[in-house]
């Protein structure tokens, strides 16, 4: 009996990637090209696919044929091929520069001693034929793999038949964006550059029973898109693009991967009687899983009070829900592969969480993140936000200094960005703790006019009038924070700041119970547990005050008088004393 031995294959990622116009560009100049090839391959191509896993199978005079484990990095190693060859050959007269096409098929190869064959190798090698100079094409496998998984958009070309494959390739095209150097010229983007994540919103389903009420759920969707524009972290797909899936049945990813969205949010109205129920949700084109969900029930009144309630409501939430999406993102990848953007986001992960630690990290990614891009503004804002940090916890040994670094920051971030409405919070929020009272006011303002979804330009507010003796004003700020975000984890800042606006109203026991609930939400929040260890004070409960203050030598070791002098920013001299009276009393040492 004989036996046939049995073939070996896998399923692998193929980039065949072949220059453009070889043969003419060798007549015009053969020692040129090959000397340029000859560094591309050696300076672009061969780190690029190091770093990313790829093994290169097999060479030509103009290609090569590259496998690899991962199509996430197939695709992205074609493309920051592209845009870095794209760049390196910008100073080239156009009829001489070298271009490249690739083509990735995700498929079954045969595996030959170092060789590999198959149907899955000749697709590849058909889709680089089919790619524009320059450009990249993918199978419809590779789409479904990488889309949302990188920041790019992909333009469905649909099938196409292909020499000696029996079977319809359904074929896309990666849209590389191009950035124009000082000559007019298009060339890469910059490696490492920051790319905000994109969010679409789709026109919301109109389920009520009688289908009448499209031009409400078309008016929520609409609202939604202008609110979320106002944020300055991420890019919101334009009306025109989100609304031609209207009337659609649609595949989150499909429509991520057509509009470079990396997330979609979607909804639908249902009226009933004289209630309407508005649902909405957003989802990680990535997994396909849903981020956010919730829903609304209304009653119909003014239907234009509703949808403006609506908006609100949603776009409140779905802004901080997206950012910590993309902290979680950027905590899961390998620190050494980050571009700007993940860097920002592990840096404001970090500067979230208070502690002495976490703020060298944070400092350390923002910094990381601006050496791959110098006009990420909001590196700044993270950098201002340690500082802060450091100056109320009491953690730092020149206040003065480290508010002024604070400021400078705040204010380099406003002056790349003015239409970021949170760096102006952070520049208002710098000027508050340098006592320059006017400028903070006008800063945080400007914030809330410049996005009046932003629920952190209210919180920041409303802590400003709170130590300005301002308590109605104060609550009138933070009931919105909590309106506009009434699940963001750092609303014990939100608990802490109408705690100290009751102390200052003289409203002790109120003042307590918002301290307990700032603590309650984050143990570790310094003000929080000052601001109740002087409201028992002040309540003449002297044993129970002392027992209050002794969490914050944990969390602030050494802290004093002349500490919190430095740290907290009352506006009213009055104010000022009464609290530091309070806390001696409360037994914190000069």
């Amino acid at each position: 009996m004989t036996t046939t031995a049995r073939v070996a294959r896998r399923l692998a990622a193929i980039l065949a990637i072949d220059m453009v116009g070889f043969s003419r560009l060798m007549e015009a100049d053969e020692e040129g090209t090959i000397a340029r090839q000859r560094a591309h391959r050696r300076d672009i191509m061969e780190p690029v696919l190091r770093e990313h896993g790829g093994r290169i199978v097999k060479t030509t005079g103009d290609g090569l044929l590259v496998e690899f484990g991962s199509v996430v990095g197939a695709v992205d190693s074609a493309v920051r091929i592209q845009r870095a060859i794209s760049e390196a050959e910008a100073h080239v007269p156009k009829d001489r520069r070298i271009q490249y096409r690739a083509g990735i098929n995700l498929g079954d190869i045969v595996i030959d001693g170092d060789d590999i064959l198959g149907d899955g190798v000749n697709i590849a090698a058909r889709l680089e034929s089919l790619a524009e100079p320059g450009g990249i094409s993918v199978t419809a496998s590779v789409f479904e793999q990488v889309v949302g998984k990188l920041d790019l958009v992909f333009d469905d070309l649909g099938n196409r038949q292909v020499k000696n494959i029996q079977k319809p390739l359904r074929v896309y095209r990666v849209r590389l964006e191009m950035v124009r150097d000082e000559e007019g010229r298009e060339v890469g983007r910059r490696a490492g550059a920051a790319v905000k994540p994109g969010i679409a919103v789709l026109p919301f389903q109109d389920m009520s029973e009688s289908r009448d009420q499209e031009y409400f759920a078309d008016g929520i969707a609409e609202d939604i898109i202008t609110g979320l524009s106002r944020y300055q972290s991420f890019f919101v797909i334009a009306r025109n693009s989100s609304f031609t899936y209207k009337g659609r049945a649609v595949d989150v990813k499909q429509v991520a991967g057509e509009l470079g969205a990396r997330y979609v949010l979607e909804g639908s109205v249902r009226k009933g009687g004289s209630r309407v129920r508005i649902t909405a949700q957003l989802i990680d084109a990535t997994t396909g899983a849903h981020v956010w969900a919730e829903r609304y029930d209304r009653a119909i009144g003014d239907i234009f009070d509703v949808q403006d309630e609506i908006t609100e409501s949603i776009v409140g939430v779905v802004a901080p829900e997206l950012i910590g999406a993309e902290m979680q993102r950027a905590r899961r990848k390998d620190p050494a592969s980050l571009d700007a953007w993940e860097n920002l986001m592990r840096a404001v992960w970090h500067s979230l969480r208070l502690t002495e630690a976490d703020g060298i990290e944070a400092r350390r990614f923002a910094r990381a993140a601006l050496a791959l891009d110098p006009g990420l503004a909001r590196a700044y804002v993270v950098h201002a936000m340690c500082d802060v940090w450091d100056v109320l916890i009491g953690r730092s040994a020149d206040p003065a200094q480290t508010m002024a670094s604070a400021h400078a920051n705040a204010r380099q971030a406003v002056d790349i960005d003015p239409r970021d409405a949170e760096a102006h919070s952070i520049l208002g929020m710098v000027a508050l703790f340098m006592r320059r009272f006017d400028e903070a006011e006008r800063q945080l303002e400007r914030a809330v006019s410049l996005n009046p979804n932003l629920a952190v330009a209210f919180m920041l507010g409303g802590g400003f009038y709170a130590l300005s003796g301002e308590a109605e004003k104060a609550h009138e700020h933070l009931k919105q924070a909590l309106r506009l975000n009434p699940r963001d984890p750092v609303n014990y800042w939100v608990y802490a700041f109408y705690g100290i606006a009751e102390w200052s109203a003289g409203r002790y026991e109120d003042a307590a119970d918002w301290s307990r609930k700032a603590i309650q939400l984050y143990d570790d929040c310094a003000t929080a547990h000052r601001v109740l260890a002087a409201s028992l004070a002040s309540l003449g409960r002297i044993e129970e005050a002392r027992a209050a203050l002794a969490p914050l030598f944990r969390i602030a070791p050494g802290a004093t008088i002349a500490k919190t002098r430095a740290a907290v920013p009352w506006k009213r001299p009055e104010d000022m004393e009464r609290y530091f009276d309070a806390l001696r009393r409360a037994g914190m040492p000069e």
